[in-house]
């Protein structure tokens, strides 16, 4: 009795010389979705996920403000908590992550997370969003297990990466990634528990943390990026600033964080304002102004101008009462990290897909409104406006990363042009 059998196959030459049929195992669905472009590097579907995210979770905010969304208060985290926490670590810390990841296929020569492994990180990413809704306790500590495990996974994947190639200049970020993960888990347990403010102190220290790494980050690609893609730039190399800035950011830092558990005899006014200055004398060397009709560009250079700045008005809000320590902290979370998180992810996603670094003309305007959302977040609350203030600079995020998603989402999906 002949055996039907609906298998495909194909001829192959055997090594003997014969013709064959071999047969052709059909891919799996799992197999399938797991090869999509979105997958094949932590970009992709992060940068994604992580705009779309600020956009939803800011809009979210501003109706919470003006009491239109009162379920926000119901949920297992202090609103402002949960609104510090999304922005935070459910944006900027998911994206600086996926840029690393990247970044690291390139330093180490080794392939990065993709596929299957990272469409797993993903889902406890979103799970991470959803269950921070619930007041339920349970459900609250199994956001922040599945919090610390996609830390856990994406630092270890960075390590193995580094560490395997011995590439010891980025060692630097896996401590760096290991203490945000800490003051991110601190931070959800501090809040579940009932220590709102040693939550929000947790938050500050994690910013702070934030401006040690764009230090890192950003003084590195900026120049380069300046001195290859501005022309006639003229960028002096800044060895000794290079060189103790971590260091002052660092202090800085410790000094600000103990301050809360220890009542200590300074303040880290002085440093903060130390290590602003430090950025903005590197900022100098860097000829900004060759940069001013390259929006890729302008728009790194005008994030950096906000971290210098931003950490000499922190440090000035411990002696001007008129200038509040949460306003000027707000200088270096919409001016810096989201005006830097911006100008990096349209270069980024560009360039690793293949494509010209010239972002659509309204890119440019997004650059523009981030840049005036932290300018108005900080002014107009000196001008007795707070209200006012929250309400352009939330506007001016949603529309300026509306403006990244409606442009980019069908380049981080597809694959690479031929």
């Amino acid at each position: 009795m002949q055996t039907i059998s609906s298998a495909k196959t194909k001829q192959i030459l055997s090594a003997s010389g014969e013709v064959e049929a071999v047969v052709i195992k059909p891919d799996s669905l799992l197999s399938k979705i797991s090869d999509m472009p979105i997958w094949e590097l932590a970009f992709r579907p992060w940068f994604l996920a992580a705009t779309l995210s600020s956009v939803l979770s800011i809009a979210a905010w501003l109706l919470f403000l003006h009491g239109q969304l009162p379920s926000l208060a119901t949920t297992g985290l202090s609103p402002v908590v949960w609104h510090i926490h999304e922005m935070l670590f459910g944006f900027a810390a998911t994206i600086a992550v996926g840029f690393l990841l990247t970044a690291a296929q390139t330093w180490t020569n080794r392939r990065s997370i993709n596929g299957l492994p990272l469409i797993a990180l993903t889902l406890i990413w979103l799970a991470v969003r959803g269950l921070l809704w619930s007041n339920d306790p349970k459900l609250q500590l199994a956001a922040v297990a599945l919090q610390a495990s996609w830390w856990l996974i994406s630092i270890g994947y960075l390590a193995s990466m580094v560490i395997k190639a011995k590439s010891s200049r980025n060692y630097q970020f896996i401590p760096l990634l290991t203490a945000m993960m800490s003051f991110n888990i601190g931070f959800l347990l501090a809040d579940i528990n009932g220590y709102t403010e040693l939550a929000m102190h947790l938050s500050r220290c994690a910013i702070l943390l934030f401006c040690l790494l764009v230090g890192i980050i950003g003084g590195r690609v900026i120049p380069f990026f300046t001195g290859r893609g501005a022309e006639n730039a003229k960028v002096k190399p800044t060895p000794q600033l290079d060189k103790w800035l971590p260091w002052v950011s660092l202090l800085g830092l410790a000094v600000f964080f103990t301050g809360y558990f220890i009542e200590l005899p300074f303040t880290p006014a002085t440093l903060l304002m130390l290590a602003g200055a430090m950025h903005l004398l590197r900022l100098l060397n860097w000829n900004s102004l060759a940069t001013i009709k390259v929006p890729l560009l302008w728009s790194l250079h005008g994030s950096y101008l906000a971290l210098g700045l931003g950490l000499i008005a922190l440090g000035a809000s411990y002696h001007i009462d008129a200038l509040r320590f949460a306003d000027a902290l707000h200088l270096i979370t919409v001016g810096t990290l989201g005006a830097m998180i911006l100008a990096m992810i349209a270069r980024v996603s560009l360039g690793h897909t293949g494509r010209p670094l010239k972002p659509h003309f309204s890119i440019n305007i997004a650059f523009m409104l981030i840049l005036a959302g932290a300018l108005a977040r900080v002014i107009l609350p000196l001008a007795q406006q707070p209200i006012l203030a929250w309400d352009i600079s939330a506007t001016c995020w949603v529309a300026a990363f509306s403006l990244f998603i409606w442009h980019y989402s069908l380049i981080l999906v597809r694959p690479r042009p031929s």
